[in-house]
């Protein structure tokens, strides 16, 4: 299970999010919706969140292989369609390294197995309380 914290004080839009581990990070709506900027905007940190976990999972899988994976780099898009109540991620995989095209398949299937992936692809219910 996975838990944060946050908080937001009197600086528009700027939120402290803390891990129970005592990791710090700050997010912040962009400059033309009154933030400042000062950190990844929400949906900048769950586009954030499936390309960390897909980069690690890639990494751990390639390294138990014996794979010469030498860099994964992951371009995310996130778009939220509001008419369609739909939303759509396109991810793109770039690999690097001496890597055959059955291994590129294969680190595809692998993508696609990482536990945010997973996540979100499957139902989410979202329970909130006091």
């Amino acid at each position: 299970m996975a838990k944060v914290s946050s908080s937001i004080k009197n600086e528009l839009y700027k939120v402290e999010i803390t891990s129970p581990s005592g990791n710090v990070l700050i997010a912040d709506e962009p400059v033309d919706v009154g933030g400042k900027n000062a950190g990844f905007s929400p949906n900048e940190l769950l586009a954030s969140a499936l390309a960390a976990c897909t980069s690690a999972t890639l990494r751990m899988y390639a390294d138990r292989k014996g794979w010469d994976l030498q860099e994964v780099q992951i371009d995310i898009d996130l778009e939220f369609i509001p008419e369609e109540s739909k939303t759509i991620i396109r991810r793109t995989l770039k690999f690097s390294g001496d890597l055959d095209a059955d291994q590129k398949t294969r680190l595809l299937a692998i993508a696609n197995a990482c536990p945010v992936h997973k996540i979100l692809s499957n139902p989410i219910e979202i329970k909130t309380g006091f």
